[in-house]
């Protein structure tokens, strides 16, 4: 049997090493991870207790309208039930929708070095992808966005825009995001599709939600994950805020039990949780700000984050340097297939972890 050419052209995404992986190549006892953006404190408590009562259920296929998650997810996000759906992780949502709203030879736009996952869903889909040159390398630029958009308007479907961004950190600040919503809300025939991913971890005092100007955009999407604030990677769990059509739409598509039993479960406790968020935020925003002063003091370029994690420039091969931190235990992210070719991601650790990162990073780029 003849396997399509349009997949065997894909570039399969890759995660972060693993830590066992990296352990067995080297022999190494101890590896920190810092490679894919997770919660260092794991799951939160209130989430421990839930899943070990829950555990008992797993023999029983899981609640396919996912009541008890629609019914949590109302008060967090405070909109009505008809506006929310989760699925398995952003990314099941992502695939989904460039299902939905795209056929053979259909565009989807978004800024250079977005998150891989709209360039891999889309090659699977035979979409093809329209990328936007950034300003100033690094932040979004509304003008050429706008541009792109009206030479290709005829076939581009989906606009994504992760906001904070991944890998770069960077955001759109709230008067940028008003005006690309005045523009894209008359677009009828496209799909808007804001990736917040990273939202809880922002700082900047001009950074502002999409959520808010759903009633307002009838062709919005607000995605958000349980992967990073909440600390359940593992357990696969996202949400898409959107107007009812767009949410009954995905409602057909997905599968039944797409999201197991456990993560519906986790992600109640995980909304119900506001002490836990607040405590990941700390260690998040006082990690960076110990990278950003040993990132300076060692010379080592880097991008100022609004997610939990950081973009440095190493000057140099980026995969060399990569496969130097392995031997000393240390897993960073590179983003060669972002078009990065010497920068890598950092994600903050536990405090252990951010230290052996930055020793690591000195012997290795400063000697």
């Amino acid at each position: 049997m003849k396997i399509p050419d349009y997949i065997n052209h894909l570039t399969a995404y890759k995660p972060g090493k693993p830590i066992e992986e990296t352990q067995r190549e080297y022999g190494l006892k101890q590896v920190f991870k810092l490679a894919s953006n997770e919660n260092p404190l794991g799951p939160s408590p209130l989430i421990r207790k839930a899943l070990e009562k829950a555990i008992a259920n797993q023999h029983l296929y899981p609640d396919p309208s996912q009541y008890e998650l629609l019914q949590a997810g109302t008060k967090f996000w405070n909109l009505k039930t008809e506006n929310i759906s989760f699925g398995n992780g952003t990314d099941e949502i992502i695939d989904f929708l460039v299902r939905i709203f795209c056929r053979t030879k259909d565009q989807i736009l978004f800024p250079l070095y977005s998150f891989q996952a709209y360039e891999v869903t889309a090659g699977a889909c035979q979409v093809e992808c329209v990328r936007v040159p950034l300003k100033d390398q690094w932040h979004f630029d509304l003008d050429k966005t706008i541009e792109a958009f009206e030479k290709n308007k005829e076939k581009i479907k989906i606009v994504f825009i992760a906001n904070p961004n991944n890998p770069t950190g960077t955001y759109m600040d709230a008067k940028t995001v008003r005006s690309f919503l005045d523009y894209f809300r008359k677009q009828k025939d496209v799909l808007i599709v804001f990736d917040e991913a990273y939202f809880e971890f922002t700082r900047a005092q001009d950074y502002e939600s999409a959520v808010q100007y759903l009633p307002s955009t009838e062709n919005l999407v607000v995605l958000r994950t349980f992967s990073k604030i909440f600390g359940i990677a593992g357990l696969r769990l996202g949400a898409m805020l959107a107007n009812a059509p767009i949410v009954q739409a995905y409602n057909k598509m997905r599968k039944p039990f797409n999201v197991s039993g456990l993560a519906q479960v986790a992600g109640v406790a995980a909304m119900a949780d506001q002490d836990f968020i607040r405590q990941t935020q700390q260690i998040t925003w006082s990690g960076l700000d110990y990278y950003y002063g040993e990132l300076t003091r060692l010379k080592i370029d880097y991008i100022p984050s609004e997610g939990n994690f950081v973009l440095i420039d190493t000057q140099t091969e980026a995969s060399v340097v990569f496969e130097q931190l392995l031997r000393r235990g240390i897993i960073l992210r590179p983003v060669k297939n972002y078009g990065l070719p010497n920068h890598l991601r950092m994600s903050v650790g536990l405090e252990i972890e951010n230290q052996a990162a930055i020793k690591a990073l000195a012997e290795v780029l400063r000697g």
